[in-house]
């Protein structure tokens, strides 16, 4: 994703193709290209906490949820979409992104580094998404809430996020330190070198 490695000034830019105000935070919502049932129920219960503390919503719901949630869209705070073209753009111009912790999620959002709350599918083989966040979690790179405690926990997890730059920067930091952005070179690299070896 070499799109991804330069976002950094590409803020501008994103908040005109998005349509955005320049004096609210961004939070850049993913629950997949197929979308995550428990994310979105969470996201509809949360528009107004998000809202009134001056926050523009970007809300991948995913086609298969599409429908059951575009008339969330009021296009002033929440843009509701099935997907995302140009993931350069959004991660650009996102504060703070609610995600689901899938691998190519997970390592996207090393490169981008952005304050994340991941919230793991428990549906997947091995839990592997909530080891996944667990790995970004214990280095300090991101937050975690997982689907059994939404109810409980996400609405204070976010605010603290929201109200605290140290925290936010702090996260952004950590994550990037994680990236693997010549991951893909590094592994043809050891490939080379192992079959000089033979």
């Amino acid at each position: 994703r070499q799109d991804l490695i330069d976002i950094k000034n590409k803020k501008q830019q994103a908040r005109d193709y998005f349509n955005l105000a320049e004096d609210k935070k961004v939070l850049l919502v993913l629950g997949g290209s197929l979308g995550a049932r428990r994310v979105n129920q969470l996201i509809a219960k949360e528009l107004v906490n998000f809202t009134s503390q001056n926050v523009q919503v970007i809300w991948q719901c995913g086609k298969l949820y599409f429908d059951e949630y575009q008339r969330y869209n009021d296009n002033e705070n929440v843009q509701v979409m099935s997907f995302i073209d140009r993931m350069d753009l959004v991660y650009a111009v996102a504060d703070i992104v609610i995600s689901r912790a899938g691998a190519s999620s997970v390592s996207e959002l090393c490169i981008v580094g952005k304050p994340v709350i991941f919230i793991p599918s428990p549906n997947v083989a091995e839990d592997h998404q909530t080891k996944n966040a667990k790995a970004i979690v214990d280095k300090g790179g991101a937050l975690m809430v997982k689907e059994g405690e939404l109810d409980t926990k996400f609405t204070e997890i976010f605010n603290n996020l929201l109200n605290d730059g140290n925290q936010q920067k702090s996260l952004s930091e950590n994550i990037e330190k994680l990236a693997k952005v010549n991951a893909t070179k590094d592994i043809v690299d050891e490939i080379v070198k192992l079959i000089k070896r033979q």
